[in-house]
């Protein structure tokens, strides 16, 4: 294996490139090589990049403590990795190294949404505090969204302030809607224009529509598979059709899994109002054509193969791209590798989506 290891690095360093130790060509999976005393740097030319994932979750037990113990067990996803969504901190960092990732900005998925103010309020005051806690510990490798309740959107707004100006967090994590009630709703415009004015960033990551829940019964695990990319697109169609991005045009949206199905069929979303003028309110004006929308939203690159990452790219434009991972969910231990084995991305192209792009777009120095 180290002779073979060697061979791989030496041919990836004579193609400009130089991998992290977790190579898709090498047979062994990331865990099994967490325990790894250090990782090998990304670069490119030459080049040391510095690589952000801006899609990594975790839990905190001290929030969770508010709730009953089996409410607060089921909100853990019954998934590989489900245990490590506690971090304890040498084993993520153990996990980042083995992916070659240099920095993860933490979320919180939104389960709070039907909860009452009181409770919710000290939910999100216990997340953020515990958050910023322990991106002070390394602050060169965690970055985070705070969390918010969107439910109450004046204490959602006053919580996205203190999130940023209190907390130094890069922003706020948010559901793919309110609990069904969708956020191009006027009620949500003032989180929307905190967020605008503080020239911060909304990370949406879906929760599976429950108004769906009937037809996912049966194998695949459909509630998530099919649920949460559509719910993803729902949102960022609302977020165009229904105007908020033209009345919020500086507002800085990424959305999880590739934007979810949005980006694979965007071009149809210029056509539904011709064919369909009763389908649509005349009342409503854009001032562009609705794909042209995707070109000031930023997507994360979990969409697993080369063919995928090479059309969101030619969609959205390689500077709207991000890696995301999902971590410590399993969806993809390689996050690095997807992106240099794209082979239509540029190596200028393969640097932003490593980590410039998120560098800019969350304010994070590289």
């Amino acid at each position: 294996m180290p002779n073979r290891r060697k061979f791989m690095q030496n041919a990836a360093a004579m193609a400009g490139v130089i991998f992290t130790g977790c190579s898709i060509l090498d047979a062994a999976p990331a865990r099994a090589q967490a325990k790894a005393k250090s990782r090998l740097p990304v670069m490119v030319k030459g080049k040391r990049v510095k690589t952000i994932d801006v899609h990594a979750h975790c839990l905190i037990p001290e929030a969770l403590a508010l709730l009953p113990a089996a409410e607060a067990k089921d909100i853990y996803p019954p998934v590989k990795g489900s245990k490590e969504f506690d971090i304890v901190l040498d084993e993520r960092l153990a996990m980042m190294d083995a992916q070659g990732v240099d920095m993860q900005v933490l979320s919180v998925n939104p389960w709070w949404y039907r909860k009452e103010r009181d409770l919710v309020e000290k939910v999100c005051q216990i997340q953020n505090e515990k958050l910023a806690e322990l991106c002070a510990k390394k602050p060169d490798r965690l970055a985070a969204f705070a969390t918010i309740a969107l439910q109450y959107p004046d204490l959602a707004v006053k919580q996205l302030e203190d999130g940023v100006k209190k907390y130094g967090l890069k922003g706020a994590a948010i559901g793919g809607s309110v609990a069904g009630v969708d956020f191009s709703e006027p009620q949500f415009h003032p989180v929307w224009a905190k967020a605008e004015d503080l020239n911060v960033t909304l990370f949406i990551h879906p929760l599976s529509p429950p108004q769906l829940a009937s037809r996912y019964k049966g194998n695949g695990w459909l509630s998530n598979v099919i649920g949460n990319p559509l719910d993803t697109t729902i949102a960022l169609q609302h977020l165009i059709f229904e105007g908020v991005l033209d009345k919020f045009p500086q507002l800085k949206v990424c959305a999880a899994h590739g934007g979810g199905y949005l980006p694979s069929y965007a071009p149809r979303s210029d056509h539904g109002c011709f064919v369909s003028p009763q389908g649509c309110n005349p009342d409503i004006v854009l001032k562009k054509k609705p794909t042209e929308y995707l070109n000031q939203l930023y997507f994360d690159s979990l969409v697993f193969t080369s063919e995928a990452l090479r059309h969101i790219v030619a969609q959205v434009g390689s500077s709207q791209i991000v890696i995301g991972t999902d971590s410590p969910i399993p969806w993809n231990e390689h996050p690095v590798d997807h992106i240099m084995g794209t082979a239509t991305l540029s190596d200028k192209q393969k640097i932003a989506i490593l980590g410039g792009n998120a560098a800019k777009l969350l304010g994070i120095k590289i």
